[in-house]
């Protein structure tokens, strides 16, 4: 017999002996899709939040999106209006109106939560969807956006040819200025929107009814309730996982606006 040993052939650098050996850009590649699939268990997870309570989850839901978008619906307009008669009026005090405006913002919102809730106290409108949304209706971070966006974007020229034309003020404003202003209302209305979606402290001080809990709340109530129901935790997950889908969904939506804006500033240069 020879005395030669046979000598396997030694595996490559980076490799796994006993595994086939591919192109490596291939198998990450292939790696980074596999990580970020849901696990087996996901479906399960969803079936669970859905059989909980009769699915309140997705009541709190519908809560947070009726919140979120009416008030920041609400919230535009508001500031629209407002940003575009400080940018464009000349009165008396409309510099002080804009510092006190300025002071609002930054005002950290846990100082007007109690403030807020005795008013709706006294106006007997807490536990109720007024009482949440009634006090995000002004923004003052919107309301400055919307005026500095208004002076850049609103020539005065424009306004001024529209009162030589007859038109009035209404009519300047909704036809002429707020096409200008859309880009950036759509700012004010995305802020305006993931500030509510994501706001807990108001509701928690308003509200009592877990029926008419936003996804912030409904989904604290579940996570102090896993302390004694560990399988609770579960859902906490799955939901608050759930719960980022519909901004990034709205992110999605809403950037065209930015996009369409962009170019027609480089095609109008």
């Amino acid at each position: 017999m020879s005395s030669l040993a046979v000598r396997k052939a030694a595996p490559a650098a980076g490799t796994t002996p006993g595994t086939a050996q591919g192109p490596p850009r291939r198998r990450r590649i292939a790696l980074v899709p596999t990580v970020f699939l849901p696990g087996t268990g996901f479906t399960d997870n969803i079936k669970d939040l859905n059989a909980y309570r009769d699915g309140v989850y997705w009541k709190w839901m519908g809560n947070s999106a009726l919140y979120a978008g009416l008030g920041a619906l609400l919230s535009t307009a508001v500031s629209a209006f407002s940003g575009y008669a400080l940018a464009i009026y000349r009165f008396r005090g409309r510099e002080t109106v804009f510092n006190i405006l300025l002071a609002g913002v930054l005002m950290p919102p846990v100082i007007l939560a109690i403030p807020q809730y005795l008013l709706m106290a006294e106006a007997d409108l807490t536990d109720s969807y007024a009482s949440v949304l009634l006090p995000l209706i002004l923004s003052p971070y919107g309301v400055y956006l919307a005026r500095i966006y208004s002076a850049a974007a609103v020539p005065t020229d424009v306004v001024e040819a529209g009162r030589m034309d007859g038109a009035s003020e209404l009519r300047i404003f909704t036809r002429i200025a707020l096409p200008m202003m859309v880009p950036g209302l759509v700012t004010v209305f995305l802020f305006q929107f993931v500030a509510v979606w994501n706001n807990f402290l108001l509701p928690y001080i308003m509200l009592s009814d877990d029926e008419k809990f936003p996804i912030t709340l409904g989904l604290f109530t579940l996570l102090e309730q896993g302390s004694n129901t560990p399988a609770l935790y579960t859902l906490v997950v799955t939901g608050a996982l759930l719960a980022v889908v519909p901004l990034v969904a709205l992110f999605l939506v809403v950037q065209r606006f930015w996009s369409l804006d962009l170019l027609s500033g480089a095609v109008k240069s």
